[in-house]
């Protein structure tokens, strides 16, 4: 797993393609939410990006590729491809500066594509985003808005309730506050 930050005018094409479908997989689809989630924040907000490089064929094999094959290293837009393998996004989160959502700095739009759950993923993507968010705006308070299910999880990252429960595009969320 290698992680990115980056602002959204450094996101590819390809980037923010896969970003978009994995949130809406799991938001829209899997969550059965319509919402509209091109909110017109992602502009000024920081992308934390949890990827991994997918094997190709005959690196899974163990063997090596034919004498003189070439990988492609960067394609046009930034984007870049492993020589073993195309890049996937497996995680992602959304650093919000404080004033925009909040008072606060906040991190939004967390998840996790469904096939990568259950290994950690979740917790070592909410650790990066901490991190990220402190080294870009210094230590400070961090409120979340999170689904009140996971308000456990969150609760393992140092967030506490702050508020009555309240209901947001038809799923119980919670604020939530790191200190």
């Amino acid at each position: 797993m290698q992680w990115r930050c980056l602002p959204f005018a450094a996101l590819s094409a390809d980037t923010l393609y896969r970003l978009l479908r994995l949130r809406s997989e799991v938001f829209v689809v899997e969550q059965r939410c319509v919402f509209l989630d091109l909110d017109g924040r992602d502009a000024q907000c920081m992308h934390v990006l949890g990827e991994a490089v997918a094997p190709t064929l005959p690196a899974a094999l163990g063997s090596l590729p034919p004498e003189g094959a070439r990988f492609a290293l960067g394609r046009p837009g930034g984007e870049t491809v492993a020589a073993d393998g195309p890049v996937s996004l497996l995680a992602s989160t959304r650093l919000v500066p404080p004033g925009v959502d909040f008072a606060e700095a906040s991190i939004g739009r967390v998840v996790t594509a469904p096939a990568a759950r259950g290994g950690g993923i979740g917790h070592a993507l909410m650790a990066e985003s901490v991190r990220q968010l402190i080294a870009l705006w210094g230590e400070q308070p961090i409120r979340i808005g999170a689904q009140a299910h996971l308000e456990a999880f969150y609760n393992r990252h140092g967030f506490v309730s702050d508020d009555k429960p309240y209901v947001e595009d038809g799923i119980p969320h919670i604020e939530m506050l790191r200190r």
